[in-house]
């Protein structure tokens, strides 16, 4: 078995509306096993991983899978199984998951979901592993998967914390992306309604506050002043003025860097000369760079709290204590250290609520002042504590007192979250009780933390937990009813998206919005150009919801994005189908025109059902058919024919319909027509040469009317949108130089081609002059039918190749050459490679009355190649 592809897709995409995985398997050799290989298959999966035993599959119940593998089933589907479960046994709960065959005989294509990237593609290779293994006879050992996997997952999930918040937003339908590999960076929402959060630390988090926190003498100084308890204390720069500060504030003491977080370097309850070396020793070693004090500071007793304050409430209270072990009367301290360690609850680092217990110098300093070693029997009941301080990160525990806490504690803490300046506060607070007022015991703060962990308060060791996650949620978005998100417009078709795209922006923009927009040539923010390239796919949504001034998105999507990445999103408001053609058919299993429909309606799969809208094109046969099965929302249609019969039932149920009547675009709705514009008034529309953007710019008005633009401003819109390559690069951009006419396109299909034709014909008015070339992706039939095409536009043809895609140099423009010289026509064919001399070549050839048809990628080339031309009478080039 042969893992030939391995990926992940992002959002929807075409065998999944999920966020999945895939691989595409050569499992051939497997296949031919004999059935004395298998036998037995269903007993050995249930006996290496009996939950897969809880695998419904499609037989619908408990066991359907095994069921599936008794009655025999291919290797394929055991991974898709495989995958799956050993992601839930590392705690990633996953359950979708789907293969089928390909056109390849032993070819597979699997799909199963995922919820973190690199874990599950790990897992992937991990299940092929060990289905080879299985099918084999071998001896399968699971756990080396499994500690690999754990080993994945640490590196890459999120922290308890980090993923609390992500968790509580996606509860509130809101979107979490991670904005920088490897950590806790974080994006909640989109556009210009998302923020951002690193850990605990929030977008609106005070950097002043932040420096306070960090600086343990200054928090002093500040809660001090306001009458807030805190030790006495003093920042120490040697031993010496460290043992002088013990004298003057009076034993016991407690040191700690003056700078420090998780209670690294802090020592408590120092009663003698010796353990104030070894404390003073402690917090040097944990200095960060930059500072070099020591802060020493009277020890108050009492029990360690944690309080959190989540924008200026307080939200959760914890108790905690250091790592300790409990005697039994039988074990020794090392044997009950080993046996907590056992507890499923305790992991390394964050994996998991509490962290194992770890013996250090701490330990055995706490021990022997306790007069106590790691092989004392502890009597029954005794507890021996064995870190200093009582964070969870060293191996604490911790129970929920929220609901006990005094009022006026409460207020004081809140109050504490104001004075420092932070709307995510941990307060460290050593107090006798919550249930008391601070001054009525011996208590004071001790320090106070920004970015604080939440794990106490989610999963305490005893008591309540409290969604602290949902706190900071709540705080960022305050209104229940914003899930952060800006509107979406996603626009796929076989031919035309690029136009619709950015006539739909253009729209937007007229109408005062703030738009992203992506598509095949570039990334905009508000008309600025940032990136340059093919986005027609998910990078261009990554970029675009990412930026901060974004109102809204419009993003076009080709199918090659579908299939190798998803949509980049998980749904759109509106989704426009503008067309279904045969292009890059042949392609990552779509060797249909049904199946390449099944591909590009996973855009109208992925609108909202409630307020979302699919706008489809009614005059396309596969749009009517697949786009109206599989669209969500409310549909809103477009056609050229105001008469169309399939769409009298939408109209009498008051559906929308954009139309062409009368030479006018119109909608219709119900019995109502609003006239829009005349088409010869859209520039784009040719006066009626240019039908296929007709259709264009009724697809854009639809959009643009599905999100509320009124019908002045979607005018406007359609009115002030030229084909020039300022607002259409490369998407007929209309020229004349002195007398020579000029047509620069995109048209690389025979169906684009056809569309294209009519325009043509009503430009040129003698001799027509062609520059073309495809891409090397497409079928030999392809190729040769596109040259046949050309051939019937043109008088004469230039034949060039730019981007061969896996074929061999030359071969795509040979193709191209032999459609066209073997079509029925008179057009004369020349082959020349190099793009920008087939472009000056049919410059040189141009005479006053021709008309050039440029379909090449380098238009700003070929927009100076024309201008620096000089006929028979030097002009500029000219808008016509």
């Amino acid at each position: 078995m042969h893992i030939l592809e391995h990926r992940a897709l992002r959002g929807p995409n075409y065998y999944s509306r999920y966020q999945a995985l895939y691989m595409r398997l050569d499992i051939e050799e497997l296949e031919q096993r004999p059935s004395d290989k298998v036998a037995g298959m269903a007993e050995r999966l249930e006996t290496l991983i009996p939950s897969l035993y809880e695998h419904r599959c499609s037989v619908g119940e408990a066991g359907g899978f095994l069921q599936r593998v008794r009655g025999g089933t291919y290797a394929g589907h055991l991974v898709e199984h495989l995958a799956i479960e050993l992601q839930n046994l590392v705690g990633f709960s996953v359950g979708y998951g789907k293969t089928v065959d390909s056109y390849d005989p032993g070819i597979y294509n699997v799909v199963y979901r995922y919820r973190d990237e690199a874990t599950g593609l790990a897992a992937g290779t991990a299940a092929v592993e060990i289905a080879k293994q299985i099918y084999d006879g071998e001896d399968v050992d699971l756990q080396p998967h499994i500690d690999r996997l754990k080993e994945v997952r640490d590196a890459n999930a999120l922290g308890p914390s980090t993923g609390s918040i992500v968790a509580a937003a996606r509860d509130r339908g809101i979107p979490a992306y991670n904005l920088t590999e490897g950590t806790s960076y974080t994006q909640l929402g989109h556009g210009i309604k998302q923020r951002r959060f690193q850990a605990t630390v929030t977008d609106a988090s005070g950097i002043i506050g932040h420096s306070i926190a960090d600086d343990k003498d200054w928090t002093k100084q500040i809660l001090g002043d306001a009458g807030v308890p805190v030790p006495r204390g003093q920042t120490c720069y040697s031993f010496e003025e460290a043992r002088e500060a013990a004298d003057w504030i009076g034993w016991p003491v407690v040191t700690k860097p003056l700078s420090g977080n998780h209670g690294r370097g802090v020592t408590t309850d120092i009663t003698t000369m010796e353990d104030l070396q070894s404390g003073y020793d402690a917090a040097v070693a944990r200095l960060r760079e930059g500072t070099d004090g020591v802060i020493v500071e009277s020890y108050i007793k009492g029990e360690d709290h944690r309080m959190l304050v989540i924008g200026g409430k307080l939200v959760a209270a914890a108790r905690r204590r250091p790592a300790h072990v409990q005697g039994d009367g039988q074990s020794t301290i090392q044997q009950l250290i080993n046996r907590e360690n056992e507890d499923p609850r305790r992991g390394v680092g964050h994996e998991n609520l509490l962290t194992q217990i770890h013996v250090d110098e701490q330990t055995h300093r706490m021990l022997e002042q306790a007069g106590l070693t790691l092989d004392t029997v502890l009597p029954e009941g005794e507890l021996a504590f064995l870190k200093s301080t009582a964070n969870i990160s060293t191996g604490g525990t911790a129970s929920d007192l929220t609901d006990d806490v005094h009022p006026e504690v409460r207020f004081a803490m809140e109050r504490i979250g104001r004075l420092v300046g932070l709307d995510v506060i941990g307060i460290d607070l050593l107090a006798e009780t919550l249930s008391e007022p601070l001054e009525n015991q011996s208590a004071g703060v001790v320090e106070v933390n920004a970015g604080p962990g939440f794990r106490m308060h989610m999963s305490p060791t005893h008591g309540t937990p409290r969604p602290v996650g949902q706190h900071i949620v709540d705080m960022l978005f305050p209104d229940p009813t914003d899930n952060g998100r800006i509107p979406i417009t996603a626009i796929t078709g076989t031919n035309g998206k690029t136009t619709t795209t950015r006539l739909t922006s253009h729209i937007l923009r007229q109408a005062g919005r703030s738009v992203g927009m992506g598509c095949t040539g570039t990334v905009e923010i508000d008309n600025h150009v940032i990136l340059r390239g093919d986005y027609s796919g998910p990078a261009a949504a990554q970029a675009v919801l990412r930026e901060p001034t974004v109102e809204h998105a419009v993003l076009e999507v080709a199918r090659g994005g579908i299939m190798r990445r998803g949509l980049g999103f998980d749904e759109c408001d509106v989704g426009v189908l503008l067309n279904i053609a045969s292009d890059h058919l042949g392609e990552r299993d779509i060797h249909t025109l049904e199946e390449l429909a099944r591909c590009k309606t996973v855009v109208v799969d992925a609108v909202r059902r409630e307020g979302g809208y699919c706008v489809l094109n009614a005059d396309d046969p596969l749009v009517m058919d697949q786009g109206t099965h599989w669209a969500r929302g409310e549909i809103i249609y477009f056609t050229m024919d105001p008469e169309n019969p399939a769409l009298t039932q939408h109209l009498s149920e008051l559906g929308m319909v954009f139309a062409v009547k009368n030479g006018k675009i119109v909608m219709l709705r119900g019995r109502v027509t609003v006239e829009i514009c005349a088409v010869n008034d859209v520039p784009i529309a040719f006066e009626g040469h240019a039908p296929f953007n007709v259709q264009n710019a009724m697809a854009a008005a639809a959009a643009a009317t599905a999100h509320g633009i009124e019908i002045d401003d979607i005018r406007a819109g359609l009115l002030t949108f030229h084909p020039t390559p300022a607002q259409m690069p490369g998407r007929t951009n209309y020229f004349e130089a002195d007398g020579v006419k000029c047509l620069i396109d995109y048209g690389h299909n025979v169906p684009a081609l056809k569309a294209l034709r009519p325009l043509v014909n009503g430009l040129a008015t003698q001799r027509r002059i062609g520059v073309a070339t495809a891409p090397g992706n497409r079928r030999d039939e392809d190729l040769v039918a596109l040259g046949a095409e050309l051939a019937g536009m043109c008088d004469l043809l230039f034949v060039y190749e730019t981007d061969a895609r896996g074929r061999a140099p030359g071969e795509t423009a040979k193709l191209i050459h032999e459609g066209a010289a073997q079509a029925d026509t008179s057009c004369e064919v020349e082959t020349i490679h190099d793009e920008h001399a087939a472009t000056d070549r049919a410059i040189d050839a141009a005479q006053r009355g021709d008309f050039l048809l440029l379909l090449v990628d380098d238009i700003d080339g070929a927009t100076r190649r024309l201008k620096g031309r000089s006929f028979p009478h030097q002009a500029e080039l000219a808008q016509p």
